[in-house]
């Protein structure tokens, strides 16, 4: 079994601030064998009608442990899961729980209010880039075709079929459990024809007609859809000038190779390999940083700058993704200068090694690989 070591350092981090742990993600990201690759764990299936009896009696089954290291896997078919959780935070300090599961529990309210302060959350994404080093498969071009599910991106062939299964799962195990919607073919469609246009802007309007539901419909499936974390969306980055677009986001599908399939791309032209990598980019960034608060920035002239990052400290961070650093055009991070002029200038490409420096009217402009820019954002911003 792979041992994935950015997620396993990162779990073991976590468990030094908090002894529960939520390890969430969207299903067949890896959580299992994630978990079954931690080192000391007594590891518990909670789908066993056995594993669930025993944890009815939440204090019998924490005391009768074998191990101060405990997995609860898929802990959202226990009765209670927050309860048990709860009781561990709070009763049995010294055993450290790592509880994996469906997204929608992490939806929940209850959850989230129950365990408030007494866990740590860790958001399991697709496949990154120490994970492709892990697995031994550092092709880049597979992993953007096939996605960052393991599963599918160890298989040798395309998993067409795999992603439409994926699909039904997830209404039937996941949306019906907690949301309980309605019109299962009206939200498939939703969600079909926003993997097929994934890092457009977001109108809602545009897709209730073909969807058949109303306009508020369409906002709520598309909240259900970031919840889980089948969906990223980015807000507009603006300081509300006049001729910046401040309301409309960015939505990009979770998976490259469910964009892929359903934008019926078998194979990859070089012009594909350059709006999958924005995806990519954004993917390892939400990684290593656990959160979506990147933003985007695009002004009624049409310039757009691919992601922006706003620090506590430190200068502005404008980024845009390129697969090669031949492909850019300075026009967009040039105008976003001109609006904010103390922000810091970088191209994400895959041929910046070593990173360098372009003078642009003035404006100087870094490209780097995609490590350095994870890394400038951990730094808050602040360059070399």
């Amino acid at each position: 079994m792979v041992k994935r070591r950015f997620w396993i350092d990162r779990v073991e981090a976590a468990w030094r601030k908090r002894s529960v742990v939520w390890l969430r993600g969207v299903r067949r990201a890896g959580k299992t064998s994630l978990a079954q690759t931690l080192d000391r764990a007594e590891y518990f299936d909670c789908e066993l009608p056995r594993v669930r009896r025993a944890a009815e009696d939440p204090e019998t089954f924490l005391a009768g442990l074998r191990r101060k290291r405990v997995v609860l896997d898929e802990v959202h078919r226990l009765p209670n899961p927050s309860e048990l959780l709860k009781i561990a935070a709070d009763h049995f300090p010294d055993i450290q729980v790592l509880a994996t599961g469906s997204s929608t529990l992490g939806a929940s309210a209850r959850f989230r209010d129950t365990l408030a302060g007494r866990k740590v959350e860790l958001w399991l994404t697709p496949m990154i880039e120490s994970d492709l080093r892990d697995f031994g498969n550092p092709d880049l071009s597979h992993r953007l075709l096939h996605g960052g599910l393991p599963p599918y991106f160890l298989s040798p062939d395309l998993p067409e079929k795999d992603y439409q299964e994926w699909m039904d799962a997830y209404w039937a195990k996941d949306i019906q459990e907690l949301f309980r919607l309605e019109r299962r073919a009206s939200f498939q469609r939703f969600v079909e024809l926003l993997f097929a246009q994934s890092s457009g802007l977001f109108e809602a309007t545009r897709f209730a007609a073909p969807c058949e539901v109303s306009r508020t419909t369409i906002t709520n499936y598309l909240a259900v859809l970031e919840a889980t974390g089948v969906m990223l969306v980015l807000r507009p980055f603006s300081s509300r000038r006049s001729h910046e677009i401040i309301a409309a986001p960015k939505v990009y599908g979770f998976d490259t190779g469910f964009v892929c399939a359903h934008r019926g791309w078998t194979e990859l032209r070089r012009e594909d390999l350059g709006r999958l990598w924005e995806h990519y980019v954004l993917n390892e960034i939400v990684a290593l940083t656990q959160g979506t608060d990147m933003r985007y920035w695009r002004d009624k002239q049409g310039h757009e700058v691919d992601l922006v990052w706003s620090p506590r400290r430190g200068s502005l961070l404008a980024l845009e993704c390129k697969w090669s650093a031949k492909d850019f055009d300075p026009a967009g991070l040039l105008a976003f200068a001109r609006n904010y002029p103390k922000s810091e200038l970088l191209v994400v490409a895959t041929d910046a090694a070593p990173s360098f420096k372009r003078n642009y009217e003035g404006q100087t402009v870094e490209f780097v690989r995609l490590s350095e820019a994870v890394a400038r954002l951990a730094r808050g911003g602040e360059g070399k």
